[in-house]
């Protein structure tokens, strides 16, 4: 029987190739599919919004944070793809009782790649993951901005929160040619204006999650912040640690475009 490890340390054991898988994490269901594991994925969550196929037939086992873990149990899986930061370690610890739980941890790109390429050797789609972790690489190594821009990116109002510099959303900013204003913190803090009056960014960036930033927050920033340039960003391009990836360098060139830089 193979033994694996996932990327918090953990050993899990899969007795047969996973044919009842069930993915509680969005980033990660969506490169399930990309490795073509239709008919294996049995269940995903209710934010797992790509593929748009998969969302409107997969049956939903709640959110990533409060998983229905009686559904779980109904459904009967062989194998969980989970996450340390998107899932509650209680309710992942209270499944790998009952079934083999994969959980990935993901700080950076060479995180991603790692955990794109462990899933496909896990489900028995090492050539297709290898091709994707390939392409993704690729495009990263030749995506070079010219000029930096100081940013804070915000993910979060009431409190406003942004990002360390340990986190992926950090290590996506500075690929994207953004320099961090806030990475000399760690996780995810709050901060006040004052704070980020202090930091003296270039621009400011709000994320379309997990806090859904809209055009009316852009205006109260900017009375805030006033003389800032404030830009609405897609939170899954610089979040997203899946086969999403593959849509990021795209995105990023296309916004320095937007912001003429």
């Amino acid at each position: 029987m193979p033994v694996f490890t996932d990327q918090t340390g953990k050993e899990l054991v899969l007795t047969e190739s996973s044919s009842r898988i069930i993915s509680v994490v969005p980033s990660q269901t969506e490169l399930l599919y990309e490795s073509g594991l239709d008919k294996e994925v049995i269940g995903i969550t209710r934010f797992c919004i790509h593929p748009a196929e998969w969302f409107k037939n997969k049956k939903k086992v709640g959110g990533t944070k409060n998983l229905n873990l009686p559904l779980i149990h109904q459904l009967s899986p062989d194998l969980i793809i989970a996450n340390k930061e998107e899932n509650t370690k209680e309710q992942i610890e209270e499944l790998s009782l009952h079934y083999p739980v994969w959980v990935s941890d993901i700080n950076n790109l060479a995180d991603a790649y790692d955990m794109i390429l462990q899933l496909g050797d896990i489900t028995g789609r090492k050539e297709t993951t290898q091709h994707i972790k390939n392409a993704i690489q690729s495009q990263f190594s030749s995506f070079l901005p010219q000029r930096r821009l100081k940013a804070v990116y915000l993910i979060w109002q009431s409190p406003y929160m942004t990002i360390g510099r340990d986190t992926f959303i950090h290590t996506m900013l500075e690929s994207a040619g953004f320099d961090n204003a806030f990475k000399d913190q760690l996780r995810y803090p709050s901060v006040t204006i004052e704070e980020i009056k202090m930091k003296k960014p270039e621009i400011i960036l709000l994320s379309s999650e997990p806090f859904p930033f809209t055009g009316k927050h852009i205006k109260e920033i900017q009375v805030l912040l006033p003389g800032i340039r404030v830009n609405l960003v897609d939170g899954e391009m610089f979040s997203w640690y899946g086969s999403r990836l593959l849509k990021s360098t795209d995105y990023f060139q296309q916004l320095r475009k937007e912001i003429a830089v």
